[in-house]
């Protein structure tokens, strides 16, 4: 059986592959969508269920993926460390939120058809 990695979105879920790799999909803006709320990596993946580590893992993934960082980190010591969006990081969240909008108006009606056509549970 394939893990529904988004049981509680159902409709489509939208991933940016450019140069052979994912540089965008729901988890990543999700992430990128946490940081700019808590100003942390690491509050923002707590907040998704994620390990540290993997938060970590999934910034630099993007950050290396584009000419410039999509996420500032500042390095922890008496006063604290923290993150924030760069200027790219947050014009790419807005963009891919907006293909995220189109997306689903655009397949509105097939996603009703797929739904209408799903069998009761029970």
């Amino acid at each position: 059986m394939t893990r529904l990695r988004h049981p509680e979105r159902p409709g489509l879920h939208l991933r940016v592959v450019l140069e052979g790799q994912v540089v965008l999909g729901p988890g990543k803006a999700d992430l990128l969508e946490g940081i700019a709320t808590t100003g942390s990596i690491a509050a923002a993946g707590r907040e998704m269920g994620m390990s540290y580590k993997r938060a970590w893992s999934l910034v630099e993934e993007m950050n290396a993926a584009f000419r410039d960082p999509l996420v500032l980190a500042a390095k922890g010591g008496a006063r604290g460390g923290g993150a924030t969006l760069s200027p790219l990081g947050a014009r790419l969240l807005s963009a891919y939120r907006g293909l995220e909008t189109k997306a689903a108006a655009a397949g509105a009606a097939e996603l009703a058809a797929l739904r209408r056509a799903i069998a009761p549970r029970g």
